[in-house]
């Protein structure tokens, strides 16, 4: 299989998926892209572009039992993955399992198997990167504390604007999936009642 018979397997949309759904399944993983860029260069890559430098990055070097640069990078992967199932709320593998899965291949996905999680992702993505919006950029932890180590996301030094521009993004990640979510239930409501 090529690239592009894979890409085109993934992303092409089923019947019914309206041209913004498409455009939105498509912007959710990417709005996971600069983030995970920065965590990487900035904490694996170990360039100069996180404020607060060695002494943020100096300090306890393990997260999770794991090297923080592994951490990173798995973190970074793990995000992109779970931003990437946005994409099944538009696709044919978001409504039929997908060959590669034994057992499930080519059943229809029970509606509400996805629903459920898109929806409450939806709901606590928005949740948390709204509160992490109006409290971070201000040196308060997201339940709205003063911080209390060298802050990477400040307004107070370039680094920690280019760490606050990278992270900006994710604010349209819970918004867009819930929209993805109620077309989709929609979709599949108006299928299942036509079937």
């Amino acid at each position: 299989m090529t690239i592009r018979t894979a890409w085109a397997a993934a992303h092409t949309p089923v019947a019914g998926v309206p041209r913004w759904a498409r455009t939105a399944a498509v912007i959710v993983p990417l709005t996971v892209v600069p983030s995970s860029l920065w965590r990487i260069s900035g904490w694996t890559l170990q360039l100069p572009i996180v404020y607060g430098g060695p002494a943020v990055l100096a300090g306890d070097d393990r997260t999770l039992g794991m090297p923080t640069s592994v951490y990173v990078v798995l973190l970074s992967i793990f995000s992109e993955a779970v931003a990437f199932a946005a994409v099944g709320l538009v696709a044919q593998w978001g409504e039929v399992f997908p060959k590669w899965l034994p057992g499930l291949r080519g059943r229809p996905v029970p509606p509400l198997a996805a629903i459920v999680p898109a929806a409450a992702g939806a709901a606590l993505l928005t949740v948390i990167w709204t509160a992490a919006l109006v409290t971070v950029p201000f040196s308060r932890t997201i339940t709205g504390r003063p911080m209390t180590v060298p802050d990477p996301l400040t307004m107070h030094h370039w680094k920690g604007v280019l760490a606050i521009a990278m992270y900006l993004p994710l604010v349209l990640w819970g918004p867009l999936l819930g929209a993805l979510t109620v077309a989709y239930w929609r979709r599949r409501r108006a299928g299942s009642a036509a079937g």
